[in-house]
């Protein structure tokens, strides 16, 4: 299952749609005013289903992830001088990129891959391609997609 990932060209705050491979929108995500990152996830009836929220106070940006209000795990950044690293506790799944964040993987504590993100560099705002193995993944991957580019925004910042 492929879902594109793309942020919306005037807002504000963080905005993004996904869209499925047919083009159909299958979640929203806004960002909400805050101390830190806060992504609220939609369905495609616009109802909430989730929360990407960044814990303020930390060494290195750490985000939690929830489904509704039950906490799921959390994403944090490693210390390292090159090449980014995170301590992920969430489904037991490691992420494995490349120098430029752009490309990596998702996968299980088997090895085995969950999804594969790609971001599509000529594009105005950012745009990834989120191939996920199993579908019944899709929502998780998402979640851990926002983390990592809410990280890297706020690298920036």
């Amino acid at each position: 299952m492929k879902l594109l990932f793309k942020q919306r060209l005037f807002s504000w705050l963080d905005s993004y749609d996904i869209y499925d491979e047919t083009g159909a929108v299958m979640f929203s995500v806004k960002g909400e005013l805050a101390f830190g990152h806060q992504l609220r996830i939609y369905d495609a009836a616009g109802n909430p289903i989730g929360c990407v929220k960044q814990r303020i106070l930390t060494f290195l940006p750490k985000f939690e992830l929830y489904r509704g209000e039950e906490y799921l795990g959390s994403i944090c950044r490693e210390f390292t001088f090159f090449k980014p690293s995170y301590n992920i506790d969430f489904c037991g799944w490691n992420v494995q990129g490349d120098w430029f964040e752009w490309d990596y993987q998702i996968t299980d504590a088997l090895g085995d891959t969950v999804a594969t993100i790609s971001k599509q560099i000529w594009n105005w705002t950012d745009t990834y391609t989120i191939d996920v193995a199993d579908p019944k993944d899709a929502f998780y991957a998402l979640m851990l997609v926002l983390a990592i580019d809410a990280e890297k925004c706020s690298r920036k910042d």
